[in-house]
C-alpha cells in the first residue's frame, strides 16, 4: 500500500492523471481490505474493487458468530458501503447496482485516469480489458504461465509520447515462473503469442530506464550540435526560429526543427524524472548525477526559451503532459513562476494586456539579452500574423509590412531600444485586436464584416450585402461539402455582380471566417 501511495505522488504518469494502476489481489477479501485502506487515503474516490462478487444477505447467513465480523461479513459491509458511496443512495437500494457499477468504474479508468486512478482486481480485467491508460500494474497474487503473461500484457498499450511502457511491481516473485514459460515458448503456455513479443516482455526497469535516459541524452544532443558558438539563446534562437526575422518563410521553414526540439527535451525530462530517486541504483555516480541534472536543467530552459521565442508557447503544450509537474518536482525551475504565465496566453496576448510589463515575466536567457528580447517579440507578432493571414489577408499583410520596416529600422539603429520596444508593443496591439486601433464603419460590427470590407476596396455596402447573403445561404457544415460550398460561392458570385472575378479569393476568405 505505501509503495502505490509513495508511486501516485512521484512516477510521472501516475502523478500527471494521464496514467492510472491496476492492484491484482489474492482473493476478494484482500480486495475489500485493501480499498477500505485506501478509502482513507487521497485515492478516496479514486479507487474501486472489479471482481465477480456481488452482496447478497444469503452471502451473510448464519455468519453472526458474536466474535467479531467474519470475512464474509466483512467483505459484504465493504462492498455495499463502496457502491453507497458510488451512487450516493442508501446501501440496500446500492448493492443491486454491482453491474452498473463495473461498467462506470471502468469508463472512468480507460477515459478519465485522473479520476480513476487504482482498480483493485482479483480475477476480472486480466484478461481482455483494454485500457491504455493502464500504466502501473501491482501484483500480490500466485499466477503463473498464461494467466500471468495476461496479466502483465494489460499494461502494455501505448496511448501517447509519455508512456513508452508499462511497469510491473512482481510482490510474489513470480518472474522466475514467466521466465521459465518464455525460455519453453513451444510448450504451449504462450501459444498464440507473437515470439518477438514473448522475447521482449520483461525488461528490468532500472536498465531500461538508464538506457532510455542515454538514448534521450544522445538525441538532443545531437538535435542542438548545429548551433553556432556560444550556443547562448541568440544562436538557440537564431537556429530554430529565424536567424533573420524578417524572413517571412524562416520561421515556419524551421517549424519541423522546433517540434523535435521539444518532444526530444519532454522525452528527456521523462526519463530523468523516470529514474531522479534512483540514479545510483541505476549506476551512476554522484558527479555524474550533478551533471545529468543540470544537462536536463539547461536543455529545458533552451525549449522554453525557443517555444517562447517562436510564438510557439500555448500551440506545443500537446508534447508536454505534466511537464511542469516534473520540472518542479525534480529540476527546482528557477522560472516556473515566470514561465507559468504562458500556459494560457501568448506573449503577444500578454503584452496587449500589460504593456512592457509582460517583458519582465521572460526567461532570464531572454530577458538580459536586448537582440533575443527583440527577436523574440518579432517573431511572436509574425506567427500571429501568419496564423491570421487566411482570415484577412489585405489587414495582414499591411500589419507584416509594419512589421518588416520596424525590423528594419531597429537593424539599422535608427531607433533607440526602449523607443523600439514601445512601437513594438503598439503594432502587436493593432495585430492583436485590429477594431482597437482602426476605425471602422458602424455598420461592420462583426470580424467577418471587416474582412470583407478590408478585400473589398473598402465597399461597405458591397460587405455587408455579401455577409448578409452568405448567412443566408449556408447549411450546417457546409465547408468541406461540395454541394453546399457551390451554393455558397453561387451567392457570393450573384452579389459580386461587376466584381465576380473575385469570387473565388472571397468564397476562400468567406471559409476561413469563424463565425461562418
Amino acid at each position: 500500500m505505501a509503495d502505490i501511495l509513495f508511486d501516485m505522488e512521484t512516477r510521472d504518469r501516475l502523478m500527471s492523471g494521464r496514467g492510472n494502476a491496476l492492484l491484482v489481489s489474492s482473493s476478494i477479501y484482500q480486495a475489500c481490505k485493501l480499498y477500505e485502506l485506501f478509502a482513507q487515503t487521497p485515492l478516496a474516490g479514486q479507487c474501486a474493487i472489479v471482481t465477480s462478487y456481488k452482496p447478497s444477505p444469503n452471502d451473510i447467513k448464519g455468519e453472526e458468530s458474536g466474535e467479531g465480523l467474519t470475512e464474509k461479513l466483512r467483505q459484504y459491509d465493504i462492498y455495499r458501503k463502496m457502491l453507497a458511496d458510488w451512487f450516493e443512495e442508501p446501501e440496500d437500494k446500492a448493492m443491486t447496482r454491482t453491474e452498473e457499477f463495473e461498467k462506470a468504474v471502468k469508463e472512468k479508468f480507460v477515459k478519465a485516469p485522473g479520476q480513476m486512478k487504482l482498480l483493485i482486481v482479483v480475477d476480472k480485467l486480466l484478461t481482455g480489458f483494454d485500457a491504455p491508460s493502464a500504466t502501473y500494474l501491482y501484483i500480490d497474487k500466485k499466477m503463473q504461465d498464461h494467466g500471468l503473461f495476461q496479466a502483465i500484457c494489460r499494461v502494455n498499450r501505448l496511448d501517447g509520447d509519455d508512456k513508452e511502457y508499462g511497469y510491473v511491481i512482481d510482490y510474489k516473485d513470480l518472474f522466475k515462473s514467466l521466465e521459465g514459460a518464455i525460455g519453453d515458448y513451444t510448450g504451449g503456455a504462450l501459444e498464440g503469442y507473437d515470439r518477438a513479443d514473448v522475447a521482449g516482455l520483461l525488461e528490468n526497469r532500472l536498465e531500461k530506464g538508464r538506457e532510455r535516459l542515454e538514448e534521450a541524452r544522445e538525441a538532443v544532443k545531437a538535435l542542438c550540435e548545429p548551433v553556432a558558438p556560444p550556443k547562448d539563446t541568440g544562436a538557440y534562437l537564431h537556429y530554430f526560429c529565424a536567424a533573420d526575422t524578417s524572413d517571412q518563410e524562416a520561421l515556419k521553414d524551421n517549424e519541423p526543427k522546433r517540434i523535435a526540439l521539444y518532444k526530444g527535451v519532454a522525452a528527456l525530462v521523462r526519463a530523468f524524472a523516470n529514474l531522479a530517486n534512483e540514479m545510483p541504483k541505476a549506476g551512476y555516480r554522484s558527479a555524474e548525477i550533478e551533471a545529468i541534472r543540470q544537462e536536463v536543467d539547461h536543455y529545458e530552459k533552451v525549449r522554453h526559451e525557443v517555444k517562447l521565442g517562436s510564438g510557439d508557447y500555448v500551440d506545443m503544450k500537446v508534447f508536454e503532459p505534466a511537464m511542469r509537474h516534473l520540472l518542479d518536482t525534480y529540476l527546482q525551475a528557477e522560472d516556473s513562476k515566470a514561465i507559468s504565465a504562458f500556459d494560457d496566453l501568448g506573449l503577444v496576448e500578454l503584452i496587449v494586456e500589460q504593456g512592457l510589463g509582460a517583458l519582465d515575466r521572460l526567461p532570464k536567457g531572454i530577458r538580459d539579452n536586448p537582440e533575443a528580447m527583440a527577436e523574440t517579440i518579432e517573431n511572436n507578432v509574425r506567427k500571429l500574423i501568419i496564423d491570421e493571414q487566411p482570415v484577412n489577408p489585405k489587414y495582414y499583410e499591411k500589419m507584416s509590412q509594419l512589421l518588416d520596416a520596424l525590423i528594419q529600422e531597429r537593424k539599422a539603429q535608427a531607433l533607440a531600444y526602449q523607443e523600439y520596444l514601445k512601437k513594438l508593443v503598439e503594432l502587436s496591439g493593432k495585430v492583436k485586436k485590429p477594431t482597437a486601433t482602426t476605425a471602422y464603419p458602424t455598420s461592420l460590427d462583426t470580424p467577418a464584416r471587416r474582412a470583407l470590407y478590408d478585400n473589398l476596396d473598402h465597399n461597405e455596402a458591397l460587405a455587408v450585402k455579401i455577409d448578409t447573403a452568405v448567412r443566408y445561404t449556408k447549411k450546417d457544415d457546409w465547408r468541406g461539402n461540395r454541394f453546399k460550398e457551390r451554393e455558397v460561392e453561387n451567392a457570393i458570385r450573384e452579389e459580386l455582380g461587376e466584381y465576380a472575378v473575385k469570387t473565388p479569393e472571397i468564397f476562400e476568405l468567406v471559409k476561413n471566417q469563424r463565425e461562418y
